[in-house]
């Protein structure tokens, strides 16, 4: 796959992921609210680390590379 149709597919992914967000922002609410995201709140602070979000991006975009650049 050449540079030209990689950076077509990634720009056709991130407008699909705009229109979701955009218009239906009720499908990704669970994201960051999973188990295992450590969310500590105090009264004049707050500290969030994504631990299990991150790893099922992590895992997505693993299988996604792993596709389009197998060869």
């Amino acid at each position: 796959m050449n540079i030209g149709k990689l950076l077509i597919v990634i720009g056709l992914g991130l407008f699909a992921i705009g229109l979701v967000i955009n218009f239906a922002p009720w499908l990704i609410n669970w994201f960051g609210k999973l188990p295992g995201d450590i969310r500590i709140e105090k009264e004049n602070s707050f500290f969030y680390f994504p631990i299990t979000s991150m790893v099922i991006i992590s895992i997505i975009l693993s299988f996604i590379i792993n596709f389009f650049f197998r060869h």
